[in-house]
């Protein structure tokens, strides 16, 4: 069966999580991607355990299967690299502009080597700007970009989001990108620069939020789990734990009120909208609170299925993984692995109906690919003996 990027190549440069993870969706698509690592130390994530499953960390298995590795100086391999880029369709990088400038390997430094690269590079906060040469980090993404302002108990110190999700973001970005940049390749032969920023991202997605302060100017606060601008819509403590509740129209709101035995909550004055539930949020949320406490989670997920409620359990990972409705999706996927056995990923949430995606190739161990790439470069055994007694791979 077909993949929707097959003949696609891909070089990796980058290491840790936002361009390794784009670099992975490229690969379940069915690009071929080559990923660069420091000879003897790899990737930074290998490293970032426990847990470890076969000498791996848990972490560096969760952003790199489907691909290659190749460990390469990429100072003393120059000749290497620059083969490497010619091969390539797409070139990634995460590292910082005065990295990539003493490097040279900035776009036009690239370019020249391949004019019609596509060259992707995530960093912290882009490629120009009064803060450009700054490291990067998604939890700084987190603080300078807003989330975490808005994060938390309103009487709470400012949170981050435990995943690092602007990474994630960042990496979707960047494989939308490389995916638009394709497609103007296809049509003018001509390749592009994709700058994508981690501070960026996250700006990007406050979404509605950051539309309301543009508006009024004016801050929003922390609200736990409360929704800024719908209620009720949020997690709610109930007789033997919490469940979630997400009434988000007029309709749903009077289906609610005779879940709960509240007719006359759909004609309240402080009641019967969802501005007004807003406005009166102080009284409206309480109200509910003690009405759900008085029946267990089981009873109030029946009840919603029954009344046809947004809402459900509020799940440990142990449920999630368990859940039918993800075992059905496929979201854990089990894959060979040379040292670990098998060992078990998340799954690719993209299901398409010509072009499934395949869990064809494990993370690879440091270097597993050396060998093979360089041959395929054209190298002999015999050089390829002399760049490791020289430490180029």
């Amino acid at each position: 069966m077909n993949k929707a990027l097959k003949g696609l190549k891909v070089l990796d440069l980058s290491r840790v999580l936002a361009v390794p993870f784009c670099s992975q969706i490229l690969g379940d698509l069915g690009a071929e991607v080559r990923k660069v690592e420091i000879p003897q130390t790899g990737d930074t994530t290998r490293a970032w355990g426990p847990p470890y499953e076969g000498g791996e960390s848990a972490y560096y298995l969760s952003a790199n299967r489907n691909k290659e590795s190749i460990t390469l100086n990429i100072k003393k391999g120059r000749d290497i690299l620059e083969k490497l880029i010619k091969w390539a369709d797409v070139v990634l990088f995460n590292f910082r502009m005065k990295t990539i400038e003493k490097l040279e390997l900035t776009y036009e430094d690239v370019k020249k080597i391949n004019p019609k690269v596509i060259y992707g590079l995530v960093t912290g906060f882009g490629t120009s700007g009064p803060k450009a040469d700054k490291p990067g980090f998604d939890v700084l993404a987190q603080a300078m970009g807003g989330i975490m302002s808005i994060n938390g108990e309103p009487d709470g110190p400012p949170m981050k989001v435990p995943v690092a999700i602007d990474d994630i973001t960042s990496a979707l970005y960047l494989t939308i990108g490389i995916l638009a940049a394709l497609r103007h390749r296809d049509k003018t032969g001509e390749g592009q620069m994709i700058d994508i920023a981690l501070v960026d991202s996250q700006i990007s997605w406050l979404v509605n939020l950051a539309s309301s302060y543009l508006a009024t100017g004016e801050n929003p606060k922390r609200r736990g789990n409360q929704h800024q601008t719908i209620v009720p819509y949020q997690a709610f403590e109930v007789k033997d734990g919490y469940i979630i509740v997400a009434v988000g129209s007029a309709k749903q709101w009077k289906s609610f009120c005779e879940m709960v035995n509240k007719p006359e909550w759909k004609t309240a004055e402080k009641y019967k909208t969802n501005e007004k539930r807003v406005e009166n949020r102080k009284e409206v949320i309480p109200a509910i609170e003690n009405i759900l406490k008085q029946n267990t989670k089981d009873y109030w997920i029946n009840k919603m299925e029954q009344y046809d409620v947004p809402g459900g359990p509020i799940k440990k990972f142990n449920e999630v993984f368990d859940d039918p409705q993800t075992k059905h999706r496929e979201m854990v996927k089990e894959i060979n692995h040379p040292t670990a056995g098998s060992v078990k990923l998340v799954g690719s949430p993209i299901k398409m109906s010509k072009t499934p995606v395949k869990f064809d190739k494990h993370p690879p161990l440091l270097g597993e690919h050396t060998d093979k790439i360089l041959k395929e470069l054209g190298y002999s055994e015999d050089e390829i003996k002399e760049f490791r007694e020289e430490n180029i791979i």
